[in-house]
C-alpha cells in the first residue's frame, strides 16, 4: 500500500507540474484569468521619439483642417467610457471612448472604440461650424437618440454596462458617429453634432471592432470611393450594427473645399521622410539586390522593340530614350544584356548605388499624405512554396527582370504623425498601425524584403501567402541592410504641380522586363514528382490561381502604371 501511496502522490504531482506549464488556449480560460493581467489598451502608444517641429507651410501641420467651412481637429486623448473583455479580436473584448478634451468652440461627431488586443492609439475627429450661417450651417444638434444596443442584459465579462446611441439629425443633416454611455438614460442633445448633407459622403464597413454571436457588431468606416481625388474625410468613429437588424446611416466627412493647402511642401516631405524613412533588411541568403534605376541602364540593360528583337539598344541613364507614349501594347520591353557574365552581374544589383523613389500623394480628403517608397530590383528570384509539411523550390517560377516593391507611409496632415504603414506583397499588402510596428534610429519602422520574391514584411520569419496549408514562402531576415533615407528622390507629387519633375523613365507604360521563356505546366510537374499523390492536384490548383505577376508569365510594369498609384493600397 505504501508503493501504491507513493506512486499515486507522485502521479499527482506530475499531473500538478504539467496542467501548469501548459500555454492554455484563450478560449479555455476562465473569465477572471482573461482580465487578472493588464490588456494591451491599458497602454498608450506614442511614437519612440518626439515629433519633429516641421519646416513652415501652408496648412501642414497646423491642427486644424478647413474642409470648406466645416474646421475639423484631430483628438486623440480620451475618456473611457465603457469596456467589454470578451469577444472581438483575441477574444479580448474593445474598449469605448469619447474625445477628452475637446478644444474651445469644436464639437463631437463621434464616440471611439478599439479593439482591447493593441495598445491604444487612436483618434476621432471634433468640428467647428466657420459658415457664418446661423440657420443652416455646417453642424446642429440631433433631435432625438436610438437606442441601438444596451449590455445590461448581455452575459458578458463587462465594466458596468454599456449603452451605444444613434443621434437622430434634423432634416437636411447626417450622423458621423455613434454615442456611447454607461447610463440607460439618453444623452443630453448638445452633446453631439449632426453635420449638413453637403460635407458627407457615402461610407462602408471596414475591418471588425468588436461583436458577440447573435447579437450586435461594431466595424469600423472607410469611404467608399478612394484615391487620390476622393474627398472622403475618416472621421474615426465606428458603426454598430444589431444581428438581423438594418445597418444604421453613418456618414463620411467630405472635403468640399477640395485643395492641397493641407498638404505638405517639398520641405516639408524632405523633413518627413528623413524623420520617418524605413530601414530595410534584406534575407542573408539573398542573392538579387536593388540599385538605382540610372545603374541599371547604364549597366547593360536593353530596350527591345517588336520586329526588331535584333537589335536591341542601349538606354540613356535617365531614360531620355524610352518611348513616352502609348500604352502597355507589347511594343517595347526591357531585358539584362546578352553577354551571360555581365548578365548575371547586372541580376544581382548594387546595394551600395540603390537608392529608393518617392510618389506623395493625399488621401482622405488630404487629410492625410500617402508617401509611397519604391524601391527597383533588376532580378526577381524564383519562388519557394510550402506544400503543408514539404518545402520545395518552384524552380523558374517567379523569375522576371525589373522588380518594382514599395512600402507606403501613411501620415497626418493634422500634426506630422506616421499612422501606419503598408507592405506590398505581390499583388496585394497589409497595413500595419505605427503601433505595432518594429522601430529602429528614432520612429524610422523597420521592414524585410522577402528572399527572391522581395514582398515586404513588417516582422522577421517566414510569412505564407496561400491557404489551407499551401502557400509562396516569403522568407524573412536579418542580413544587408538600406537605409532609405541616405539616398531617396521625390519623383511624382502631382499635387505640387510643376515644382517636382518628373523623371523620364517614370513614364515609359512598357515592361521593365520580357515575357517569359519557359513552361509554367513543367515546371510545376517537376514540383509535383516530388510531391505524395494526394497533395498533387491541391498543389496545381494553387498556382493556377496565382496572378501572372507572382508566376513571373509577363514582365512587370513601372510605379505608374500600378493601380495603387491613384487609388490606394490593395490589401
Amino acid at each position: 500500500m505504501g508503493s501504491f501511496h507513493t506512486i499515486f502522490l507522485l502521479s499527482q504531482l506530475f499531473f500538478f507540474l504539467f496542467v501548469n506549464c501548459l500555454d492554455v488556449p484563450p478560449s479555455l480560460t476562465s473569465t477572471s484569468e482573461k482580465t487578472s493581467s493588464p490588456l494591451p489598451i491599458e497602454t498608450i502608444f506614442k511614437l519612440p521619439s518626439p515629433i519633429l517641429t516641421w519646416p513652415k507651410g501652408e496648412g501642414f501641420a497646423s491642427g486644424v483642417i478647413d474642409l470648406g467651412g466645416l474646421e475639423v481637429v484631430q483628438v486623440s486623448s480620451f475618456t473611457k467610457v465603457w469596456a467589454t473583455h470578451e469577444g472581438g479580436p483575441g477574444d479580448l473584448g474593445a474598449t469605448f471612448f469619447e474625445p477628452s478634451p475637446v478644444p474651445e468652440g469644436f464639437f463631437m461627431l463621434g464616440c471611439y472604440a478599439q479593439p482591447n488586443n493593441m495598445a491604444l492609439f487612436g483618434w476621432v475627429l471634433v468640428g467647428k461650424d466657420v459658415t457664418g450661417d446661423p440657420s443652416g450651417g455646417a453642424l446642429k444638434q440631433p433631435i432625438d437618440y436610438t437606442l441601438v444596443w444596451g449590455s445590461d442584459s448581455s452575459k458578458i465579462n463587462q465594466d458596468g454596462s454599456g449603452y451605444i446611441w444613434l443621434p437622430v439629425p434634423p432634416d437636411g443633416y447626417k450622423v458621423v458617429g455613434h454615442i456611447i454611455t454607461n447610463s440607460p438614460e439618453k444623452p443630453p442633445l448638445d452633446k453631439i453634432r449632426c453635420v449638413r448633407s453637403d460635407f458627407t459622403e457615402v461610407s462602408e464597413l471596414n475591418a471588425l471592432i468588436w461583436g458577440q454571436d447573435k447579437g450586435i457588431s461594431l466595424y469600423d468606416l472607410r469611404p467608399n470611393t478612394i484615391g487620390d481625388q476622393a474627398l472622403g474625410v475618416h472621421t474615426g468613429t465606428f458603426i454598430a450594427q444589431n444581428v438581423g437588424a438594418s445597418l444604421p446611416s453613418i456618414a463620411f466627412l467630405k472635403n468640399v473645399k477640395a485643395d492641397a493647402s493641407s498638404m505638405p511642401n517639398l520641405s516639408q516631405i524632405q523633413a518627413l521622410f528623413q524623420a520617418y524613412s524605413p530601414l530595410i533588411y534584406f534575407h542573408p541568403d539573398e542573392q538579387y539586390l536593388p540599385s538605382s534605376v540610372s545603374w541599371f541602364f547604364k549597366n547593360g540593360a536593353l530596350l527591345y522593340k517588336k520586329g526588331d528583337e535584333s537589335n536591341p539598344i542601349s538606354i540613356d541613364p535617365l531614360g531620355l530614350n524610352l518611348p513616352q507614349d502609348g500604352s502597355n501594347d507589347g511594343a517595347y520591353w526591357l531585358d539584362l544584356p546578352v553577354d551571360q557574365a555581365t548578365r548575371e552581374q547586372l541580376k544581382k544589383g548594387n546595394l551600395q548605388d540603390a537608392g529608393v523613389y518617392l510618389h506623395v500623394k493625399p488621401v482622405s480628403g488630404a487629410t492625410f499624405t500617402d508617401i509611397a517608397i519604391w524601391v527597383f530590383y533588376p532580378f526577381n528570384g524564383a519562388a519557394k512554396a510550402k506544400v503543408e509539411i514539404i518545402n520545395v523550390s518552384l524552380g523558374k517560377i517567379g523569375e522576371h527582370v525589373g522588380d518594382w516593391e514599395h512600402v507606403t507611409l501613411r501620415i497626418s496632415n493634422f500634426d506630422g504623425q506616421l499612422k501606419s504603414v503598408y507592405f506590398s506583397q505581390h499583388s496585394k499588402g497589409i497595413w500595419v498601425s505605427a503601433s505595432e510596428l518594429e522601430f529602429l534610429g528614432g520612429n524610422k519602422p523597420v521592414t524585410y524584403s522577402a528572399l527572391h520574391s522581395h514582398a515586404f514584411c513588417p516582422k522577421a520569419g517566414l510569412v505564407l501567402e496561400g491557404n489551407g496549408g499551401i502557400g509562396i514562402r516569403m522568407d524573412t531576415g536579418k542580413g544587408q541592410s538600406m537605409d532609405t533615407g541616405e539616398s531617396f528622390l521625390v519623383v511624382a507629387a502631382e499635387y505640387l504641380g510643376s515644382v517636382v519633375v518628373e523623371p523620364p523613365w517614370l513614364n515609359y507604360t512598357r515592361k521593365w522586363g520580357p515575357k517569359i521563356d519557359y513552361s509554367i505546366a513543367n515546371e510545376t510537374k517537376k514540383v509535383e514528382k516530388l510531391l505524395p499523390g494526394f497533395l498533387k492536384s491541391k498543389f496545381e490548383k494553387f498556382i493556377g490561381g496565382l496572378p501572372s505577376e507572382v508566376l513571373g508569365e509577363e514582365g512587370p510594369t513601372g510605379p505608374k502604371m500600378k493601380e495603387s498609384w491613384s487609388g490606394d493600397e490593395k490589401v
